[in-house]
């Protein structure tokens, strides 16, 4: 008889059910979240057991990774699709969220989550850090701007470099004000420099990685969107065709289609925020910044006469995720040409 276990799992503990073939719960019990004491809960029984399923979610790659390494047969599954499932019971329990995971890995009703790997998880991190500390610096400086508007000074357009010095021009004979201004000036300058050494180490991380390099032959795509993109793909060998890396970021349009009716709407937006931004970055400066011609801009200005700027750029930012794709996975490298939608890659030497 196969025998199939659900994990609930939060912070601190983990609710655990084991159901038989038939549907049955033959075990239910609480342990402290630890693969340790997860697999001795698993173990003491004896059984044989065909698939342990849990949640995505922040913690679960850590966990996901401590199991596998102790040769329990665990899945981790699509959250979405999980609370779907799950929406159907009418009491929402740690216990019972357990019971609904154990009967999806009974009847296979799940889709599997690809779990990153360590040197993905920490690229993801560093990603994240410097995305964090560029956003912290931007709103210091738009918080001493607004600050100072009061006393009718205005910063106005200037370069990052000479923001600090514009605004203690500002603030000159002004002792009071200038008390108050220069700490938080001295807040910015540490954490511009912080962002710096993280995005030199952004930087290096690129320049160690072949594939990002040859992703950065594309015109719009720099070190930091090759790497997003990179991190976040993990393994390419996880999408059959390049064609669904644009769906598996939110960039297909949501279907509707039932009877008669049959509709597509927006963006589905699924998938991973900050490599759709990235990429929609790259789409924007393809479209609006860089002068070359090439078939893949020449296709999203034409898009965008029809349909809006937004509307062509998701295209376009939908049409480079493909590529880069492609690229990764045939060795090649991008030029100026015919050939794709893209533009054309040549094969790597």
């Amino acid at each position: 008889m196969d025998f199939y276990a659900g994990l609930d799992v939060s912070l601190e503990s983990t609710s655990i059910c084991v159901v038989d073939d038939g549907g049955k719960v033959v075990r239910e019990g609480k342990v402290p979240s630890d693969a340790d004491a997860i697999e001795l809960f698993l173990a003491e029984w004896g059984i044989r057991l065909k698939r342990v399923g849990l949640e995505a979610f922040s913690f679960s790659a850590w966990l996901f990774a401590a199991l596998d390494g102790k040769g329990l047969p665990v899945v981790c599954i699509e959250t979405r699709h999980t609370k779907a499932a799950l929406n159907a019971m009418i009491n929402k329990t740690d216990k019972n969220d357990a019971r609904g995971i154990a009967q999806l890995m009974r009847t296979g009703w799940f889709r599997p989550v690809h779990v990153k790997s360590l040197q993905a998880q920490t690229l993801r991190v560093l990603l994240g850090g410097r995305k964090a500390l560029l956003g912290k610096v931007l709103d210091m400086e738009n918080m001493i701007r607004g600050l100072i508007r009061p006393f009718g000074l205005k910063v106005g357009q200037v370069s990052i470099g000479r923001f600090e010095a514009r605004v203690k021009e500002l603030v000159v004979g002004l002792a009071a004000l200038e008390a108050i201004v220069v700490p938080l000036l001295e807040a910015r300058a540490a954490m511009r420099l912080q962002f710096a050494r993280l995005h030199r180490m952004a930087l290096a991380a690129a320049r160690d990685d072949n594939a990002v390099r040859r992703m950065m032959t594309v015109p719009g795509v720099g070190a930091i969107v090759a790497l997003t993109f990179r991190a976040t793909v993990d393994d390419p060998a996880r999408f059959r065709k390049s064609t669904a890396v644009g769906a598996h970021f939110g960039l297909t349009p949501r279907r509707y289609q039932s009877g008669e009716t049959d509709r597509s709407g927006r963006i589905s937006k699924c998938g991973d925020d900050m490599t759709r931004s990235m990429l929609y970055e790259a789409a924007i400066a393809i479209l609006t910044r860089i002068p070359r011609s090439f078939k893949l801009r020449l296709w999203g200005l034409r898009l965008a006469k029809k349909k809006g700027l937004k509307r062509a750029a998701t295209a376009v930012a939908r049409a480079l995720a493909v590529l880069l794709h492609r690229i990764w996975v045939d060795g090649s490298t991008f030029r100026q040409g015919t050939g794709m939608k893209g533009g054309r890659i040549a094969r790597a030497a």
